[in-house]
Formats: C-alpha cells, structure tokens, sequence
C-alpha cells in the first residue's frame, strides 16, 4: 500500500491514499495525482486545494467507494454539484443528477407564499457638471421587497438560478441570499433617473434581472409575471381561495400551489 497522503482543501485537512485518489484516472484529481497536472503545498507540505474543505467529504467517500452517501437533511446540492463540475468526476456528476431526480420526485405537493411590499423615498447624490465643478441633486426611488417562502426547497433554489442582483457593475445569483432553504427575502430598487452609475455602488442600490430574458425588473407587475413563468412551468397553479382576489391583482399577496 502506498503510504498516505494529506490534502488540505480550503483549510480543512483530509488524509487518503494515491489509490482513492486516482480512481477515476480522467477526474482532475486523477491528473494531480498521476503527475499530469502541478500541484501547490501549503506551508507544512500538504498538497493544497483552493476549494471548499466541507463538502469534500462527500467527493473523497464517492471516490473511495463509488457510492453517493448524503444525510437525509443535506442541504447544499448545488454547492456539491459545482465543487464535482470542478473536479471532474463524472460518475459523482450522474450520481448526483440523478439524486436531484429523486429529490424532485419527492417533493409531490407544494405551496409557495410570496409578500410584496413597495414604498417610494428620496435620493440624494452629486452629478459632476464639469471638472472639480459638482451639484447636489435628488429623485424619487421606488423601492421593491419581496418576502417568498416554498415548501418546495428545490424550488427557491430553481427561482435562485433565474433572479440575479446587478451590484457593482456585476449580476450575481440571489441564492446566495437564501436565508433558509424554504424562504427568501429579496429587496431592490428600479432604475433611478439621472442617477449615475457609481451611485448605485456608493449607496448599496442593488436592481434584479431575470434570465435568460436578460429583463431588468423595474416594477412589481413584472416580478409577478416573471415568477408565475417560472412557477408554472415547474407545476405550479394559482391558489383561488387565497389571497383575496383583490390583494392579488394589486400584486400585494401571491399564493401558488401544486399537487403531484
């Protein structure tokens, strides 16, 4: 037997064998460790991979055994799902494909709850007129919240890879703003006019896309709209005996349902 090695993955240490680790010789961990690829060492000479230390457990077991063992109350799929992209196991990748199949197969009923709220404030900011030459100017702000819950944790996570923050210039998913796996709290603004760019960094003024329509949501009409796509498409139905009707078409309480 070859004697062991250590890995440490995002600071947490883990110890194998060459063996387990190329088990699957055209994984990228069967290329580090078969010499066709460089590896880096941290300070005590452990092999050391920028990655996520926690949920490496679950990629080294597959490859010591070829079998996927989750808890039963595992809750970072897509977090595995990524980290297994990167490495490149291909039985773990179907492995959990067809986990997630399961998973959504499990989930027959569901009920999805989502509160909106909207107020409208001021906002300050300086427009450069010329150079070393500024004025202070201000304009309305409509300010959007959206507070949604799901019994369905697949489902949030399903509305997370298609709602996108712009902030800094960037789009970034909103899963990462997932404050459980069964509710979510989104809060953005609409475009604000003559405000410029920076401002929006400078005041933490995040705006809400929708892709792939690439649709910035500048209002709660579209919200709606674009959530009931979403919501429908995975077998979703309107809830006719709640909310009143009234709250719904005034975009205030939107309750959806689904039988399996």
């Amino acid at each position: 037997m070859s004697d062991p090695i250590t890995l440490n993955v995002g600071g947490k240490l883990y110890t194998t064998s060459l063996a387990t680790l190329t088990s699957f010789p055209d994984s990228m961990l069967g290329a580090m460790f078969s010499g066709k690829m460089p590896t880096k060492r941290d300070s005590q000479g452990n092999c050391f991979i920028d990655r996520d230390g926690k949920v490496f457990r679950y990629i080294l077991n597959f490859l010591r055994t070829s079998h996927l063992d989750l808890p039963e109350d595992f809750q970072e799929m897509g977090l595995l799902r990524r980290e297994a992209d990167f490495y490149q196991v291909q039985p773990l990748i179907e492995a959990l494909q067809e986990k997630e199949i399961e998973l959504s197969k499990a989930e027959k009923n569901a009920m999805l709850n989502i509160t909106l709220k909207q107020r409208v404030q001021t906002v300050h900011f300086t427009v450069r007129e010329a150079p070393q030459i500024y004025s202070l100017s201000s304009s309305s702000m409509e300010v959007f919240n959206a507070n949604i819950f799901s019994t369905s944790c697949l489902f949030l996570k399903l509305l997370g890879s298609k709602l996108f923050y712009c902030s800094n210039g960037n789009l970034s998913s909103i899963t990462s703003h997932l404050q459980d796996p069964n509710h979510l709290t989104l809060d953005w603004v609409a475009n604000v006019e003559g405000l410029p760019e920076e401002e929006y960094t400078k005041q933490n003024l995040k705006r809400l896309w929708v892709v792939p329509a690439n649709k910035q949501i500048n209002s709660f009409q579209v919200f709606v709209e674009e959530v009931l796509k979403i919501a429908l498409s995975d077998g979703f139905c309107i809830d006719s005996s709640h909310p009143h009707a009234l709250d719904f078409m005034n975009n205030k309480i939107i309750r959806l349902i689904r039988y399996r």
